[in-house]
C-alpha cells in the first residue's frame, strides 16, 4: 500500500513506522520529506526533530561512519582443502613454511673509555711500555713488507695482524652516528665523485629503526678501503645507472646505509651481521610472518658482483617480501582509519554533549533570570504598597495638627485663592491663613485638602515610624511666576503679603528627577 508521494510504508519495519508516527505527529511534515530526514538522522526522532526545527548543519557522526566505510582492509588468503591438497601433489617438494630468516640485530655502538693511569703506576712502568713500543714498531715494518707477498703466500697470523692493526691504527677519530655518517657520505664523494645514492644521514640503529616504522626495505652496505675488489664494485656495480634508479624509485620503499669499516659503528656492524668478505651488502625488513616487530636479514650480497646480479638479488628479495609488508601496511592504515573515525565519533559526541549542556545552562539562565524578574517585581509592588499605606497614615496624621482657618475679623490674615489641580477634583479654593502660617503648612494644607473635608478620618492617627513624606506638587504664584519651596520658616505673611492668587501644579517623576 503506497502513501503519500507513492512512498511504500510496507518496506518499513515496525520500529521505523512507530518512529515516523511520532516525528509526523510533531512536526506535521509530508511522510515523503519525513523519511528521508529520518533515515539521516538514523531513524532517530530526537535529532530528527531538531533537524527539522534548528536547520540541518553537518553532521560528524554521519561523516565518521561514511570514513568508516572506507576503511581499507587487508586482503587475506582464501584457500579450500581440495587447492591444498592439489598444490600438495602438483610441488609435494616444496616447504610448507617459509625458511625462518636471519635476525638483523639493532646495532648502537659503544664509545670508546679512555682510562687514565696513574702517575706513579705511569713512572713505574714506564720501561716497559718504552720496550713494548719498540717491539711492536719492529713487528709493524716487517708486517708492512710482507704485506707487498701475494695473499696466498702470506702467514695466516701475519694477514690478520696486518688487518687488525691497520684497523687499530687507522687514527679516524670516533665519533657520533650522525658525524661519521656524514664523513663516510664525505669521503664517498671524495673518492667517487658525485653520486646518486641517497646514503641515510645516520646511525645504523636509527636507519633500522626508520625502516621498521615506515615499513621499508634497509640496504646496507660495507666497504673496505684495504680491499681490492671495492674500488670496481664501488664504480661498476653500486653506482650503475639501474642499480641507482632501483633505488632512488620511490615506489621500492628502499633506504639505503653504508659504512666504512675502519670507522666503529660500521665494524660492530660487520661482526653483528657475520660478515667475513668484502663488499657486502644486505637487506633487511621486516617479516611479520615470523613476528609482528622482528626485523630479519633478507637477502645477502658478498664479493664483487655485476649490476644485474646485484640488482636481480635486492628486486627478487623485495618482491618476495614486498606482499608481507603490503599487508601490514594495510593492517596499519585500517587501525589508523579506526582509530580516527573513534575520535571522529568521540568529538562528535562531545560537541552534542557540551551543545545539549550549554543549551539546559541557557534555559537554566533564563528560568533563573524570569524567577529573579517576578522576584524583584513582587517586592517593588509590596514596597510600593508599604509606601502608599504609609503616605496614607502620615496624611491622617497630618491632617490633625493643620490651624483651623482664623475668623473673618482677624486683621492680619493672608487671603490666599488656591488653584488646586485637575486631578483632585477640587477645583479653585479660597482660604485664609494666620500670617504666620508657614509653607511647609501650606503645603500640608494643599496635601490633607481631601481629609479635611471628610469628617470620617480619624482625629487620633499617629505619625508613622521611619518615613519621610515628599510633596508630589509645588505651589507658584501667578503674576510674576515665583516657585515656592516647602519650608518651615519662611511664611505666607512675607513671602504673599495681604493675599494673592497661587496655581497647584503636579510633578511628575521626570521633572522631580
Amino acid at each position: 500500500m503506497a502513501s503519500e508521494g507513492e512512498f511504500d510504508l510496507g518496506s518499513l519495519s515496525a520500529n521505523q513506522q512507530e518512529a515516523l508516527q511520532q516525528y509526523t505527529d510533531v512536526t506535521s511534515q509530508e511522510i515523503k520529506d519525513a523519511v528521508p530526514l529520518l533515515e539521516r538522522s538514523q531513524w532517530n526522532v530526537q535529532i530528527a526533530i531538531a533537524k527539522f526545527f534548528d536547520g540541518e548543519g553537518p553532521d560528524p557522526l554521519a561523516e565518521a561512519q561514511a570514513a568508516h566505510d572506507n576503511i581499507p582492509r587487508a586482503t587475506a588468503r582464501h584457500e579450500n582443502l581440495h587447492e591444498s591438497l592439489l598444490d600438495a601433489d602438483i610441488r609435494p617438494h616444496r616447504p610448507t613454511r617459509r625458511p625462518q630468516t636471519e635476525p638483523a640485530p639493532r646495532v648502537v655502538p659503544q664509545p670508546s673509555v679512555l682510562y687514565r693511569t696513574p702517575f706513579l703506576v705511569a713512572i713505574l712502568f714506564a720501561p716497559f711500555r718504552f720496550g713494548y713500543k719498540l717491539f711492536t714498531g719492529v713487528f709493524r715494518s716487517l708486517f708492512y713488507f710482507l704485506s707487498f707477498l701475494p695473499q696466498s703466500l702470506r702467514p695466516q697470523f701475519v694477514a690478520s695482524s696486518i688487518s687488525k692493526g691497520l684497523r687499530q691504527t687507522s687514527g679516524r677519530r670516533v665519533t657520533l652516528p650522525k658525524e661519521t655518517a656524514q664523513r663516510f657520505r664525505r669521503d664517498f664523494e671524495e673518492e667517487y665523485g658525485e653520486h646518486g645514492l641517497p646514503f641515510y644521514e645516520g646511525g645504523h640503529a636509527q636507519a633500522l629503526d626508520t625502516a621498521k616504522r615506515d615499513l621499508k626495505f634497509l640496504l646496507t652496505v660495507l666497504l673496505s678501503p684495504e680491499h681490492d675488489d671495492t674500488e670496481s664494485f664501488v664504480r661498476n656495480t653500486l653506482l650503475s645507472p639501474e642499480v641507482v634508479n632501483f633505488i632512488n624509485d620511490p615506489a621500492n620503499n628502499v633506504i639505503v646505509w653504508g659504512g666504512n669499516v675502519l670507522d666503529s659503528e660500521a665494524y660492530q656492524v660487520a661482526r653483528e651481521y657475520n660478515c667475513v668478505k668484502y663488499p657486502f651488502s644486505c637487506v633487511v625488513c621486516l617479516t611479520p610472518k615470523e613476528g609482528s616487530t622482528r626485523m630479519g636479514i633478507v637477502k645477502r650480497l658478498v664479493g664483487p658482483m655485476t649490476p644485474e646480479s646485484y640488482l636481480a638479488g635486492i628486486q627478487g628479495a623485495i618482491t618476495k617480501y614486498g606482499p608481507d609488508l603490503n599487508g601490514v601496511r594495510s593492517e596499519r592504515a585500517a587501525q589508523e582509519m579506526a582509530r580516527d573515525l573513534r575520535s571522529q565519533q568521540d568529538s562528535a559526541y562531545e560537541r552534542s554533549l557540551a551543545a545539549d549542556r550549554e543549551r539546559a545552562r541557557q534555559k537554566r539562565e533564563a528560568a533563573t533570570a524570569a524567577a529573579a524578574a517576578e522576584k524583584r517585581a513582587l517586592e517593588e509592588a509590596e514596597a510600593a504598597a508599604r509606601l502608599q499605606e504609609q503616605r496614607q497614615k502620615w496624611r491622617e496624621w497630618r491632617a490633625t495638627t493643620i490651624a483651623p482657618e482664623p475668623d473673618a475679623s482677624a486683621k492680619d490674615a493672608v487671603r490666599l485663592a488656591l488653584n488646586m489641580p485637575a486631578s483632585s477634583g477640587a477645583g479653585r479654593v479660597i482660604r485664609r491663613f494666620a500670617n504666620q502660617t508657614t509653607l511647609d503648612e501650606l503645603y500640608a494644607f494643599v496635601e490633607c485638602y481631601d481629609l479635611l473635608q471628610d469628617e470620617s478620618v480619624d482625629k487620633k492617627a499617629e505619625k508613622p515610624e521611619d518615613y519621610e513624606h515628599k510633596y508630589e506638587f509645588q505651589i507658584a504664584s501667578v503674576m510674576p511666576r515665583e516657585t515656592f519651596e516647602p519650608s518651615a520658616a519662611a511664611t505666607v505673611g512675607e513671602k504673599m503679603g495681604r493675599g494673592g492668587n497661587l496655581v497647584v501644579e503636579d510633578i511628575s517623576p521626570e521633572e522631580e528627577e
